[in-house]
């Protein structure tokens, strides 16, 4: 029986491989987001991504047969281990064939490098921090995934649950909210126009000229971000450095209608205390994108979903409100904003991003809505 081994990524040919064993594995699946190869390296790239101002890690590919079986990332995330006070080293980008000794030595080589490091458990699946995708999706292996989520075979759980030391560390919940035909319910319209009446707030039509501009309002919605997502489990919160990295990588490409954002105009500066990304649903699109490479036409698919809104699916990317402003009724007001545009879209549903399983004050949004909670993902944890 040939033995596992388990080789450490050194220079960009063992990147490269390492980026496209997922493409490999997953080629052909109907419900995959496969990511953009670009937005991959850049990922991963210790000298592109701004994430390694606070984070260390290291890449391992295991080898079978003379050919890779599987792939790992291990990270240590130092603002997030002082924020929580933990010394934790996670797992992240982890692939395998369906054998259990693949997916043990990967994560045993980063429990082996995590003790190098000091640390005292081990945690994942997680990106560098709460903006790459996390968690191991454990219900919904016949929905359609998103480009801000994990997919992952049946057979990743199982194997997760035959490890000796792992348990539960945290689930993540995702629902599946359905676009009234036309009008809005009457309950979030009543709740949303007493905000605006009564607290001052207002949803103002963004350009992109003011995302990039003297308004700053790239600036301004991340810092939302990180004031809304503080306290949530895994949330490192981002550097200037990564805002100005995320205004510029992302912006460009968002449809400023399907953004929302909420001001209080009680305050001298119009302060931004809430905001909805979402966008499109490019799944279909980069599902046609060979091996999440852009040329020599995966580029039309993707402006296809984005400018034209060729799908039935809309993705809730981040939607975050100040906590001294839930009480107020300002989530309402949110998609008081935004239905008219699903609708005028031809949107029929939204696919939310993931919440926290506690996270009451997030799944409360959807009880205006018709819902359907269709997935789940697990985040794991051992002791070292």
């Amino acid at each position: 029986m040939a033995s596992i081994e388990i080789k450490r990524v050194t220079g960009k040919r063992d990147l490269k491989k390492f980026i496209q064993f997922r493409y490999d594995l997953y080629k052909g699946n109907e419900y995959d987001a496969p990511n953009l190869y670009s937005d991959e390296l850049h990922t991963l790239s210790h000298d592109k991504n701004s994430a390694f101002e606070f984070c260390e890690a290291d890449y391992f590919l295991a080898w079978k047969d003379g050919k890779i079986v599987g792939r790992v990332a291990a990270i240590i995330n130092h603002r997030y281990n002082k924020q929580w006070n933990r010394k934790a080293v996670r797992f992240g980008w982890i692939d395998f064939i369906d054998d259990t000794e693949v997916s043990a030595a990967l994560l045993k080589a980063v429990e082996t490098w995590g003790r190098e490091k000091g640390m005292t458990e081990i945690i994942g699946p997680l990106g560098f921090t709460d903006m790459d995708p996390e968690g191991m999706l454990t219900k919904g292996f016949q929905e359609l995934g998103t480009m801000a989520t994990l997919y992952n075979y049946e057979y990743y759980p199982r194997h997760m649950e035959q490890m000796e030391g792992y348990e539960k560390d945290n689930d993540y919940l995702e629902f599946k909210v359905f676009v009234p035909e036309k009008g809005m319910p009457e309950k979030m319209k009543r709740v949303a126009e007493l905000c605006m009446k009564r607290y001052n707030l207002h949803t103002p039509r963004l350009s992109r000229s003011q995302v990039f501009g003297p308004e700053q309002y790239g600036q301004k919605v991340l810092e939302v971000v990180n004031k809304t997502f503080g306290q949530l489990y895994g949330f490192s919160q981002m550097t200037q450095s990564q805002i100005d990295e995320y205004v510029k990588m992302y912006f460009k490409y968002f449809d400023m209608n399907l953004i929302c954002v909420i001001e209080d105009w009680n305050t001298p500066g119009h302060d931004v205390i809430g905001v909805g990304i979402t966008i499109p649903s490019l799944t279909k699109a980069l599902q046609k994108c060979r091996n999440g490479r852009l040329l020599p036409f995966g580029w039309w698919h993707i402006i296809r979903a984005l400018k034209f809104h060729k799908t039935d699916v809309v993705d809730l990317l981040l939607v975050g409100i100040l906590p001294e402003y839930r009480a107020k009724g300002a989530n309402a007001l949110l998609f008081y904003h935004l239905i008219p545009i699903y609708q005028k879209y031809g949107f029929k549903w939204g696919e939310t991003h993931v919440e926290m399983e506690s996270n009451d004050k997030v799944q409360s949004l959807w009880q205006y809505f018709e819902n359907e909670q269709h997935k789940k993902r697990r985040c794991y944890k051992k002791q070292l």
